[in-house]
């Protein structure tokens, strides 16, 4: 699965991108929005880490981003309900 990243564009703007697509999912104004809409973005399509990086492009942190499927899973168990894959 793909992992998303954060980094700072030339011009000032930070993007939120995921590693396996020449294309940015979105863009912000601040690092913290940037890396908020990469973990949302990155649980919702199944995702496994978000690395940001800093102001000189090297890697300041990486955050494990629980996939979608566990909410569901925590979703059923907390309903007393069992799903057969």
């Amino acid at each position: 699965m793909p992992n998303g990243s954060v980094c700072k564009r030339s011009d000032g703007i930070w993007v939120n991108k995921q590693d396996d697509s020449n294309r940015v999912s979105s863009l912000h104004t601040t690092q913290k929005e940037a890396e908020q809409a990469a973990k949302e973005m990155s649980n919702n399509q199944g995702c496994e880490e978000v690395s940001t990086h800093g102001l000189n492009g090297q890697i300041r942190s990486k955050d494990t981003v629980a996939p979608a499927m566990t909410r569901v899973h925590q979703k059923i168990k907390s309903t007393n309900r069992f799903l057969l894959l």
